[in-house]
């Protein structure tokens, strides 16, 4: 008799962000951000998120016409990066603030709405 192999989930390919107008949320996406985009199949839009791909997708019925999931962003430097984005025109709610003070390092964050108002983060882990 062959024991039963233990099944779990472990890993994250693709990730959807609702938009509402795909041409506009493409250009944040690649030009404000500067993520790789990877392809555009129609109205939606394939970006490379340190292999994870970003899909940017019209909401296919009304009731997945919602704000996307919060996805943060892991950035080496929070300041800079903060800096950078803000000088592209991206939009914060708040400053790089510290969330915990851990053993080995401090968690930062802080938070910006994209084209299409989802609310994403940036975090670091500062040692």
């Amino acid at each position: 008799m062959t024991p039963a192999v233990a099944f779990g989930l472990s890993q994250i390919s693709q990730i959807a962000i609702n938009v509402h107008d795909t041409g506009r949320a493409v250009a944040f996406y690649r030009d404000q951000l500067g993520i790789k985009l990877l392809f555009t199949a129609g109205q939606l839009a394939f970006f490379d998120c340190g292999g994870i791909r970003l899909m940017l997708t019209l909401p296919e019925k009304p009731e997945f016409d919602h704000p996307s999931s919060i996805l943060y962003f892991k950035v080496a430097d929070i300041q800079q990066a903060h800096a950078t984005l803000s000088q592209r025109g991206v939009k914060f709610e708040d400053a790089p603030h510290l969330i915990a003070r851990m053993p080995d390092h401090e968690l930062w964050m802080t938070f910006f709405r994209d084209s299409e108002n989802n609310l994403l983060g940036l975090m670091s882990e500062v040692r």
